[in-house]
């Protein structure tokens, strides 16, 4: 699934690729897609005129600010010219991705969803798996109030809210793994299986240790190494691991540095030591028995 890095990357993409973009025409190809409203026709005609004029990220959901106009005259910039449309919401699930297209081309039989303007120029939503969901959410209404999932979210790993003291008061009284606490998205947002492990190797802790037994020393060295973690891998565009796209369809490259995470029965870049894998929660853990304790 993508995590934080990947879906920055994604945001970024659309921020950078969609300047100007006023939907005029969507296909939907697969109703399920839509979680919000639940009836697709709604879903498109609130979407219909409206211009993606902002991209924001909350944890792994990406949230597009809409703006229609009043007629067809439209001009740039748009903020004392337009209206408030409320919110598209997409989470990308496994394997969801979008894809920019300048000349007409055929759908493949996993696009889901297809959003043109008055150009023909489309952003078509790839998903093979069938997991990832879109909202529209209408002006007055709130996201949070309307996604479950994201009224829960912990606060983001590079915020202010989020240091070693918070960490302490989260953890204190817990006998859950570290490893499964990081991936609870109601304490920190966006952290996923890559990124724990790569965080607790930088950090020396074993992803086995109880929450609770973590001192306030070593969850400062967490916090700044979740940090350092995910703020590296979102300058290599994600990892090559999930079966995440950017708009150009590409993978990303954080891959090829991991330390810990699909390296099993691979030396420790530090120590020589043989990387082990384990489940926890159902999940693939790697870590270097040596280097983290």
């Amino acid at each position: 699934m993508p995590e934080l890095p990947e879906v920055e990357t994604v945001r970024r993409g659309l921020e950078q690729k969609l300047k100007n973009f006023i939907i005029k025409k969507i296909e939907v190809c697969r109703d399920s897609t839509v979680a919000f409203p639940t009836n697709k026709k709604d879903f498109i005609r609130g979407l219909h005129n409206s211009l993606l004029h902002k991209w924001d990220r909350r944890g792994k959901y990406l949230i597009a600010e809409l703006k229609t106009f009043d007629n067809e005259n439209i001009q740039f910039p748009v903020e004392k010219l337009a209206k408030n449309n409320g919110f598209l919401v997409v989470h990308l699930r496994m394997t969801g991705y979008f894809k920019f297209i300048n000349d007409s081309t055929p759908p493949c039989k996993h696009t889901r969803i297809r959003f043109f303007d008055k150009n023909n120029i489309e952003l078509r939503y790839i998903d093979v798996r069938s997991f990832g969901q879109m909202w529209w959410i209408k002006q007055g209404l709130l996201p949070n109030k309307i996604i479950k999932g994201l009224g829960s979210l912990g606060p983001e790993p590079f915020s202010k809210d989020f240091n070693a003291n918070y960490l302490k008061k989260v953890i204190s009284k817990r006998t859950k793994s570290i490893k499964s606490i990081l991936l609870d998205q109601t304490i920190v947002a966006g952290i996923g299986n890559i990124y724990a492990d790569e965080s607790l190797y930088l950090a020396g802790i074993s992803p086995f240790r109880e929450a609770q037994t973590i001192k306030k020393n070593e969850l400062i060295k967490l916090k700044e190494s979740i940090v350092t973690v995910l703020k590296k891998s979102i300058g290599s565009g994600g990892t090559t691991f999930s079966d995440f796209r950017d708009l150009e369809g590409e993978n990303g490259n954080f891959g090829l540095q991991t330390n810990v995470y699909r390296r099993t029965g691979k030396e420790c870049r530090k120590c020589g030591n043989l990387i082990e894998r384990q489940k926890i929660i159902g999940r693939s853990t790697h870590w270097c028995p040596k280097c983290q304790k």
